[in-house]
């Protein structure tokens, strides 16, 4: 099935270019010119991916980042920025953005991100076609993770988590009991450069907190090695 890119980009010649680009490799592409419009696509058209430019008119990247997760949408999204700015990428990410990208960046390079986080995001949701008693799942406690179907539950109440989120959980329980560095983290779960800025992993460790801990400062399941990383762990029972 065709993929739908929405790109939100009030440049017009830089609009113009990614949808001409995302285009020639088989994607349909929508655009919209301001944040305003940019959220109503998105919410209307719920696209696989959406491009998104920090600053626009009517309402700014992050106002539409946030609002889009407002709406329970876990579309990943790819912001675009003019600024290298450490802060701006951590809140981007805090908002539930999946990824970013600094202009100018080369066409080869836009297409190389939409595909490494589409494949993951696929991965991710769609299931095997196993039947679902011999379908894959993780079960610590109150805590039940569906890797093939992209869900997650809590006392059997679902939970919601952004696709880079998603993919941070799983392979922390995939190395339940080993202690990873923030460095091996983004390794495994970015799969590329982010030099070097480990704040990254601690915001989404945050994040998976807040959603599955009762207790995001004392945490039971995603443990802090003071000096090394983090540990995934089984409550213990009593």
């Amino acid at each position: 099935m065709t993929k739908t890119i929405l790109v939100i980009e009030d440049e017009f010649s830089i609009a113009t270019l990614l949808k001409y680009n995302l285009e020639q490799a088989g994607y349909v592409v929508e655009t919209a010119a301001d944040g305003q419009e940019g959220l109503e696509k998105a919410i209307d058209l719920q696209p696989n991916l959406i491009l998104l430019d920090l600053m626009l008119p009517k309402l700014d990247g992050m106002e539409v980042c946030k609002q889009i997760r407002q709406q329970r949408m876990n579309t990943p999204i790819i912001m675009l920025t003019a600024k290298d700015d450490e802060f701006d990428k951590v809140l981007g990410l805090e908002l539930g953005a999946d990824d970013y990208m600094t202009k100018p960046f080369s066409p080869r390079e836009v297409l190389a991100r939409v595909k490494a986080v589409l494949r993951r995001f696929t991965q991710n949701v769609v299931a095997d076609d196993k039947d679902e008693a011999q379908e894959k799942m993780y079960e610590f406690g109150q805590l039940r993770v569906y890797p093939e179907r992209f869900e997650v539950f809590l006392q059997d109440e679902a939970l919601e988590f952004t696709p880079k989120e998603f993919e941070l959980l799983i392979y922390l329980l995939e190395n339940k009991n080993r202690v990873l560095t923030r460095d091996q983290l983004l390794s495994a779960v970015w799969k590329y450069d982010f030099a070097g800025d480990t704040r990254i992993v601690d915001v989404h460790i945050s994040h998976l907190r807040d959603k599955i801990e009762e207790n995001s400062r004392k945490p039971m399941f995603i443990k802090t090695i003071r000096g090394l990383g983090y540990k995934f762990e089984e409550p213990k029972t009593t």
